[in-house]
């Protein structure tokens, strides 16, 4: 793949904080990538999640669907999104952006932000909204409008269907996972890596298929219980940021140390929280079969290489957590209406197909699912670029 096709680093006047955007693609002139906002947040971070958005579009392109893939891109903020400063230097940023973001950057939530963050940032920077560069691409942009917003009000038990999607798509790509390797739910154990948006929902719908989840990791540790832990009840009681009332433990609930859930008794771990929590060091502590990147990027390239030889199977990010971005554009597009049944139905399908692509395509070719679904990627990217181009 080419390098990225634009790079910009900038710095807010006020506080001196570094933000970022990286566009390392374009289709029809318009790219995608949500915008994060974490302490540490780097250049190449950024650049990383870009190069993750190409592939992601790319692997769900449907020739005969009315969602156009786009171009990949990615925004970053180093900032802690609690400090104080955070939602002045998010609404800066996003005017220093706003000539990008109106004509060729469609954003949204990502890591530290929520859309509804987004939103209301967007308007106070003068922007029409976050994703106002596709607008020229649809048939019908009023109509198309109204469905996604009429999507993202609805609410399934009480929780919003952009919250669940995603989660939804995470459990099917593991769910595919192991019914090809004749696997039965009941018994098998996972571990997730945070409970916020991806991982809470993650941990629901997998619980909801009768897997046991054994272990939540927040950022105040481990809660974990090798009976099974009661994952409504911790969803119930956790932050806007997933952290989780420790009050609602049961008596079987343990406290752990922050780490733990890397090493506890699991056949699954589901890191969906923050980048590179795997590394080289750690990874000797994971026992499980299997890991399922629901968070970008949490596993580092040289410890993927060594959970590899051990056997250690890891379904990568750019498949498996790709369901949310698929949900925005099938939605905007018209392939599906603002319905829940007919967003998880659509998800499933997609999310499952796609995973047994990959797998197939890992056992042909002798390489890892992260290798097949790069080698997938690089047999779409040129016939999306042929078909479509790379500008208007």
């Amino acid at each position: 793949m080419t390098a990225p096709l634009m790079t910009l680093a900038w710095t807010d006047h006020v506080t001196g904080r570094q933000g970022y955007l990286v566009v390392d693609r374009l289709v029809r002139g318009v790219s995608s990538g949500g915008l994060r906002m974490r302490p540490g947040c780097t250049l190449d971070e950024v650049a990383g999640l870009a190069r993750g958005m190409t592939m992601k579009e790319a692997l769900h392109y449907n020739p005969e669907g009315r969602y156009i893939p786009l171009g990949g891109a990615k925004g970053g903020i180093d900032c802690d999104p609690r400090s104080p400063e955070a939602y002045g230097l998010l609404v800066r940023y996003l005017r220093a952006m706003r000539p990008y973001i109106e004509s060729c950057w469609t954003t949204g939530e990502d890591l530290g932000l929520t859309q509804d963050l987004v939103d209301r940032a967007a308007a106070e920077a003068g922007l029409v909204s976050s994703i106002q560069a596709v607008y020229p691409l649809l048939d019908d942009e009023a109509t198309a409008r109204k469905r996604l917003a009429d999507a993202f009000a609805v609410e399934v038990d009480g929780i919003g269907l952009d919250e669940l999607v995603g989660g939804c798509g995470v459990a099917e790509s593991l769910l595919a996972a192991l019914d090809r390797a004749a696997v039965p739910y009941a018994g098998t154990r996972v571990a997730v890596q945070g409970l916020g948006t991806m991982g809470g929902a993650t941990a629901r719908f997998l619980a909801r298929a009768g897997l046991t989840i054994v272990a939540v990791a927040d950022v105040k540790g481990t809660i974990a219980n090798p009976e099974g832990l009661d994952v409504e009840a911790l969803l119930a009681a956790r932050d806007a940021y997933g952290t989780v009332d420790r009050s609602a433990l049961r008596p079987g609930d343990r406290e752990l140390p922050g780490e733990a859930w890397l090493s506890v008794e699991a056949e699954v771990l589901v890191p969906a929280a923050v980048s590179y929590v795997v590394d080289t060091t750690n990874q000797r502590r994971i026992g499980a079969r299997w890991i399922v990147e629901a968070a970008n990027m949490p596993v580092l390239p040289e410890a993927e290489a060594l959970l590899t030889e051990r056997g250690i199977t890891v379904l990568p990010d750019v498949v498996v957590n790709s369901g949310t971005n698929a949900w925005w554009w099938w939605t905007l597009f018209g392939d599906i209406d603002a319905d829940a049944d007919e967003a998880f139905a659509r998800t499933r399908r997609s999310m499952r197909a796609l995973t047994d692509l990959m797998l197939a395509r890992a056992e042909a070719d002798g390489t890892t699912p992260r290798a097949a679904a790069h080698a997938i990627v690089a047999d779409r990217l040129p016939v999306i670029a042929e078909r479509f181009g790379w500008y208007r």
